[in-house]
């Protein structure tokens, strides 16, 4: 190849490099976050509309690609990005009634995470933890951090991760080489740069992944899952997830709402119910196997989905973006946290329609304890868009 051919191939790279950012920056641009599930509080719509939302509604205040997303079960977070510079909005329960406000203490953050009490805002060179349900802001806790170089999220910073309780921060081994970490009810799932997951915490349903009930003080590694290379974790209120590098889903802790996607006796029972009247072919089958506990990773299939990029664990239900744009659910339901529609449970990973149907590419998803939050573009015209089986 030739100085002129090195030079056109040159031009053309450019040209294609700058054409692939202008896209994404209109996408950025377009995108959109959507919530569903338990709405008690107003942190999806307006409180007095109705509790629960069982199809995807269009969040107000939160748009755009570098918008951040945090649930707890009365609120949720959003790191708003504006002209003037970012900010927190919370929504849903804050000192004593319904509503939403702004955080003026957080000007100028880079993430966020909410819990019941506290608001946890992340900066360049700093990181505050504070008390947002007195009828003033409270500053609880602060620490002074330094660039790691690395982008992770809340709730790792240098050096460790900040929980939403006193003592709010906690080490960690720099030999783990944490890159994403993921808090349960109980537990706690982290990721490390060469693809190995960590857990500790309460192991009573199992959902340490580690083949038995017991608690564990330290990270441990997850046995069953060395030598797959895992790429993202979820922690839920007492199950955790995993997604390998290949787009496989790995899920282990408790079903009893068939949160892990295998077959739940409970979820049997409230299909039974259901139907009425209950004739002989439709009675429980005594010969069927229910899985209440799986302590070690098991692997789910979702039929016609061949990759999984994103997962997601709310208290009792689980959500998962696929490689093509598609998002799928099950477990509880009961507040219309799957988005089916309907308040019932389901052991089964079933596809979110709303998407679909209003041609839209999910991007992301994230879990509060009874609800669902999702971003999602436009899809474009020349996409491929596959057949869903009904």
């Amino acid at each position: 190849m030739d100085h002129n051919e090195k030079l056109a191939r040159g031009q053309s790279l450019s040209k294609y490099f700058v054409l692939y950012y202008v896209l994404a920056c209109q996408e950025g641009e377009r995108m959109n976050w959507f919530g569903f599930g338990f709405n008690g509080f107003g942190q999806i719509i307006a409180a007095d509309v109705k509790c629960k939302v069982s199809t995807p509604v269009l969040l107000s205040d939160a748009r755009g690609s570098d918008c951040r997303v945090s649930g707890s079960w009365s609120s949720r977070a959003a790191v708003i990005h504006t002209d003037s510079g970012s900010r927190v909005c919370v929504s849903g329960f804050l000192r004593g009634s319904s509503g939403q406000v702004c955080v003026p203490e957080s000007e100028g953050c880079t993430d966020a995470s909410i819990s019941e009490r506290h608001v946890t805002v992340s900066f360049t060179r700093r990181v505050e933890c504070w008390e947002i349900q007195q009828a003033q802001n409270r500053l609880v806790w602060s620490r002074e951090q330094e660039s790691s170089g690395q982008d992770v999220a809340l709730p790792l910073v240098p050096g460790g991760y900040v929980v939403p309780r006193p003592p709010f921060f906690r080490p960690l081994c720099a030999k783990l080489c944490a890159v994403s970490l993921a808090l349960g009810t109980e537990h706690a799932v982290l990721l490390t740069a060469s693809g190995t997951v960590f857990t500790w915490g309460s192991g009573s349903h199992g959902q340490l992944g580690h083949g038995h009930l017991t608690s564990q003080e330290e990270a441990q590694v997850v046995e069953a899952l060395w030598g797959v290379q895992i790429a993202a974790v979820s922690a839920g209120g007492w199950h955790s997830a995993s997604v390998s590098a290949g787009g496989d889903l790995y899920m282990w802790g408790w079903n009893e709402s068939g949160q892990l996607g295998l077959p739940s006796q409970s979820v049997e029972e409230e299909k039974l119910r259901a139907r009425r009247p209950v004739n002989q072919a439709e009675e429980k089958n005594k010969d069927d196997v229910f899985i209440s506990i799986q302590a070690f990773p098991a692997l789910v299939d979702i039929p016609q989905v061949s990759e999984i990029i994103r997962v997601a664990c709310g208290s009792r239900h689980t959500a998962a973006v696929t490689g093509t744009g598609d998002l799928y659910t099950w477990g509880w339901g009961s507040y219309g946290q799957l988005g089916h529609d309907t308040e019932r449970s389901t052991d089964e990973p079933a596809l979110v329609k709303y998407f679909h149907s209003h041609d839209m590419r999910v991007r992301d998803v994230v879990c509060g304890l009874w609800n669902t939050y999702v971003s999602a573009v436009p899809e474009e015209p020349s996409s491929h868009k596959h057949t869903h089986t009904e």
